[in-house]
């Protein structure tokens, strides 16, 4: 049985241009999905999965982050004081123990291999886990869970996995599998956003990740690839052929793009349907558009 996994790199460091001007004056990841920021779905989900100890790769202006997650007293007694006890639950709920958040700044902005190689010496010599808050994915367990569970029989390296339209190839890393009926598939091959007509197939790698040290070790050299960055695909695709392999996991869920706006969007609604307390109304908003509002 694998050793147990207990500390996730969430890379965070991004600019988020995408999203500009939100963006300009507060990160990507605390853009709000419903009413919570993407930053928790990310740590809600790895708490799930069994995570004790979290690493924040961070950059210049992303305090609030961090702020989030510590405790706002004066908040907190406001609330006690008007007897709004439901809410005071949910903002427990953003607390994390003290020495649970580790930060490292990423100096430059060299790709995600970079990022996650910035944790190193955090890690030591053990498994972890890396979370991308922009993929948030749905699901009646959560993502990272799935994986954890079946990396403790697997061992080696994992990626979350699912299929994508072969046209969406060049935006992905993609995985060249044996055959197999279960959820996890032992991987032959991994190439990083391959053209259409390259592509071993349409199993792509999205933003779930368990990985052994070894990798840390091989980005060690820095070594750059497709678009002049680091890349974490190349040095996951080293560990092919090792004793425990590089496995890819095909997740049960639903994954959205929160990083582009049309995923984000589509999360929100998504999101808010599944919401008891908001469900009826949005349905019965969205069951009035015609035509027009939908072009």
């Amino acid at each position: 049985m694998a050793q147990k996994v207990t500390k996730a790199v969430l890379p965070i460091a991004g600019l988020g241009t995408r999203f500009l001007p939100a963006t300009k004056s507060m990160p990507k990841e605390m853009m709000t999905l419903v009413d919570r920021p993407l930053i928790q779905y990310a740590m809600d989900e790895a708490r799930e999965a069994g995570i004790t100890d979290f690493i924040l790769i961070t950059a210049r202006g992303k305090g609030s982050l961090v702020d989030y997650f510590d405790r706002a007293p004066e908040l907190e007694a406001s609330l006690e004081e008007k007897g709004k006890t439901e809410l005071l639950k949910q903002l427990a709920h953003t607390d994390m123990p003290s020495g649970a958040i580790s930060t490292i700044r990423q100096q430059q902005a060299l790709g995600l291999g970079h990022a996650v190689w910035c944790a190193r010496r955090l890690i030591g010599d053990e498994p972890f886990a890396v979370i991308l808050p922009d993929d948030v994915i749905a699901g009646d367990t959560a993502c990272l869970k799935q994986m954890v569970d079946a990396h403790e029989q697997t061992g080696g390296c994992m990626v979350a996995a699912m299929e994508v339209d072969a046209s969406e190839t060049s935006k992905y890393g993609i995985l060249d599998v044996e055959p197999g009926d279960g959820a996890a598939v032992r991987v032959k091959a991994m190439v990083e956003k391959p053209d259409s007509h390259e592509a071993p197939s349409n199993l792509a790698v999205i933003g779930r990740y368990i990985l052994t040290p070894e990798v840390l070790k091989i980005l060690d050299s820095q070594d750059t690839g497709k678009g002049g960055e680091i890349q974490l695909t190349d040095a996951i695709a080293q560990q092919i052929g090792s004793e425990k392999g590089v496995w890819g996991y095909k997740f049960d869920g639903q994954r959205f793009d929160c990083g582009s706006k049309p995923g984000f969007l589509q999360a929100t609604v998504a999101y808010g349907l599944r919401r008891p307390d908001l469900r009826d109304d949005l349905a019965a908003y969205i069951k009035t558009l015609g035509p027009q509002e939908l072009g």
